[in-house]
C-alpha cells in the first residue's frame, strides 16, 4: 500500500502551495547543504579515530 502517482501529485501541488515555487530550490538547496553536513561530521569521527590510531601506533 505505497503511494501512488495521484497521491503523490497531489503532495507536490500542497507543498508548492505551502513554499511557493520560488522558496522551493533554497529549501532544497540548505537540506543540502544539512546532509553534505552531516556526512561531513560522521566522517569526521571516523577520520579522527584513524588519527588517534596512527598516534597510538607511532607511541
Amino acid at each position: 500500500m505505497g503511494l501512488s502517482l495521484p497521491h503523490l501529485l497531489i503532495v507536490v501541488v500542497i507543498v508548492l502551495l505551502l513554499f511557493g515555487t520560488g522558496r522551493l530550490p533554497r529549501l532544497m538547496e540548505d537540506m543540502g547543504k544539512g546532509i553534505n553536513a552531516f556526512k561531513k561530521g560522521l566522517g569526521g569521527d571516523e577520520k579522527q579515530k584513524q588519527i588517534e590510531d596512527k598516534t597510538d601506533k607511532d607511541a
